[in-house]
């Protein structure tokens, strides 16, 4: 089965989460008024469908392939990023002054949704580009910003991140690779990297590798870490590809899923000849390279959600045409859909809440980023950075289980048929598995969230969350018979996380192991808690478009979605709250030797 994009739920999503009409008026986003903005979604969903979904199967199949020290992409690949590059997909978000659109990270996030979704090892290489571009932009001097942000941004030349090493993976501060002064601006690098997302490949003629190395004589861990452009082919005195830098591909990863991504061994200084050039300040190079990262985590986010959509387009597929099993009454050899039947509805529906509330968190959290960055009034725009820094572990973390999730309930509700690849069910499963863990995995981003961001601001950050959550609470309560346990749900899943996060932050201060060892299913509830504030919203957007007349059974549909969802997932999260809570007791008496008794 074919992606087809789910525009009218983007649609919906973006005007009353994201609050695109707004973000259109704000200085610097005027290009993403209403009629543009629905032909950039009509567009993007044309490309997604009809370029890169048919892709996608093949692409798992045949995957990428290292020939003679040159990494040949899955067929079509290469073509497929020509027309993406010509269709201007890959400036979106970035200032028509560096030869980009000029449209709302939000607006751009709908795309990448569509275009992740359709062929989820496609969009890894913009996705790494686009981080890129973020740190050159942030970090970068006057020369290196005009040399290479506008054939970046164009998508001409590509980018890559270099962070993991062998002995080093999570615990960065461990890495070996050096850079050493040659006197004249310049840094001689050398060391290999793994885990290399489109490290090498043949979609692009230059590859910007951002390398993270150690300087002669500088502090151990990550205060003597510095980041370094270091270009596959070294820019000419016309701007161009010139001499090939001493780097290469020394082997492909043989991967779990993602197949048509090619996953790189790198090798930088082999004949001592790879030249980088220092981005920001000596030893400031997580700062630079955080940067990166945390364009990449909403990214990652944003592909949890597009795995959950596929794999529900794809399960309710099948639910309409396998014919299976009977109702009370039947005859022997009368047979339904199985969509007739109540569990089969049930797990649908979940994995269409599960999805929606993803898309409202996702969109909300780019949306953040747009106020932050564009916002005339100051206020708001510190008020926007701290949502942004906030949502994004949740954005990164939830929307990535919860892709892997969906993606088991579609290989289960296809019966054994989705344990068959043929069905194509399993190849969602398998990509989605690597989501929760690059970019930082899960576990960390819980850790961030309890030690960073929920004290931020004195707090006063997630206060202003919860007290807004807490007015749609009062909303539903006037909403009438059909809101009554999205209200009561939502307000006790509200005061539970609100009495976990002063457990929390109480913890923090006193026993910090103790917060830790709950910060997993903490974050759970959180974002569950706000996923299902955001289903709520739109639940009553909903029911006044069905009180203005709109007989659109789309409408009825996300006022059951909020309704399931909170029933069966809000539901949850007293649980989890007392697990973030409670679970440290037992946690404390294990030790290595018990977990081997």
């Amino acid at each position: 089965m074919e992606y087809a994009a789910p525009l009218k739920d983007m649609r919906f999503t973006l005007e009353q989460i994201a609050g695109l009409a707004e973000l259109a008026t704000l200085p610097g986003l005027e290009n993403a008024e209403g009629e543009t903005a629905g032909a950039v979604l009509e567009e993007a969903a044309k490309f997604a469908a009809g370029v890169l979904s048919p892709l996608n199967r093949g692409g798992d199949k045949e995957g990428a392939k290292l020939d003679n020290g040159v990494v040949r992409t899955a067929p079509g690949f290469a073509d497929a990023y020509k027309k993406f590059v010509d269709g201007g997909w890959n400036g979106m978000p970035f200032s028509e002054e560096l030869g980009g659109g000029g449209m709302p990270w939000a607006l751009t996030m709908a795309a990448q949704e569509m275009v992740q979704a359709a062929n989820l090892s496609f969009s890894l290489c913009p996705l790494l580009t686009q981080g890129a571009i973020d740190a050159i932009m942030a970090h970068g001097t006057d020369e290196q910003k005009a040399l290479y942000l506008p054939k970046m941004v164009s998508g001409q030349w590509t980018g890559s991140m270099n962070l993991t090493e062998p002995q080093a993976g999570s615990d960065v501060g461990a890495l070996k690779s050096k850079a050493v002064p040659v006197g004249d601006g310049t840094y001689k690098i050398k060391g290999m990297k793994i885990f290399i997302t489109y490290g090498e490949h043949d979609m692009a003629e230059n590859i910007v590798h951002l390398v993270l190395a150690r300087l002669p004589d500088a502090p151990a861990g990550t205060k003597g870490i510095s980041l370094f452009i270091v270009p596959k082919f070294i820019p000419d005195a016309n701007g161009n590809p010139g001499k090939r830098n001493d780097l290469r591909v020394v082997s492909l990863e043989h991967k779990l899923g993602i197949h048509a991504s090619p996953t790189c061994v790198m090798s930088y200084g082999d004949n001592d000849e790879c030249v980088g050039w220092l981005l920001g300040a000596e030893n400031q190079g997580m700062r630079c390279m955080f940067t990166m990262m945390n364009n990449a985590r909403l990214s990652v986010g944003c592909q949890g959600l597009a795995i959950a959509e596929r794999a529900y387009q794809q399960a309710l597929d099948y639910a309409e045409q396998r014919r299976q099993g009977r109702h009370p009454g039947m005859n022997a050899e009368q047979h339904v859909a199985i969509i007739e039947h109540p569990d089969v509805r049930r797990t649908l529906m979940l994995m269409r809440s599960l999805t929606e509330a993803c898309r409202g968190l996702i969109y909300l959290n780019a949306a953040a980023i747009d106020r932050a960055h564009h916002h005339p009034d100051d206020a708001q725009r510190k008020h926007w950075k701290a949502m942004v820094e906030l949502f994004t572990p949740l954005s990164k973390a939830w929307a990535t289980d919860v892709g892997c999730e969906v993606a088991s309930m579609g290989v289960q509700l296809h019966g054994g048929m989705g344990f068959i690849e043929e069905t194509g069910a399993a190849q969602h499963y398998r990509d989605a598995r690597i989501l929760p863990i690059y970019e930082g995995t899960n576990g960390i981003q819980a850790i961030d969230l309890v030690t960073r961001k929920l004290p931020q601001n004195g707090g006063e950050t997630v206060k202003a969350l919860f007290a807004e959550i807490g007015g749609t609470v009062a909303e539903l309560a006037k909403a009438g018979e059909g809101f009554v346990s999205i209200q009561a749900n939502l307000d006790a899943a509200l005061k539970s996380l609100g009495k976990a996060s002063l457990w929390m932050g109480q913890q923090l201060a006193k026993d910090p192991n103790a917060a830790l060892a709950g910060a997993t299913p903490f974050l759970r509830g959180f974002a569950t808690t706000v996923g299902g504030w955001l289903l709520a919203r739109q639940a009553l957007a909903a029911k006044a478009e069905i009180a203005g007349g709109s007989t659109d059974p789309y409408f009825t549909a996300k006022i059951v979605s909020a309704r399931l969802f909170a029933e069966q997932v809000l539901s949850t999260v007293d649980g989890l709250c007392r697990s973030a809570t409670e679970g440290s007791v037992a946690l404390a008496e294990v030790t290595p030797e018990l977990l081997r008794a």
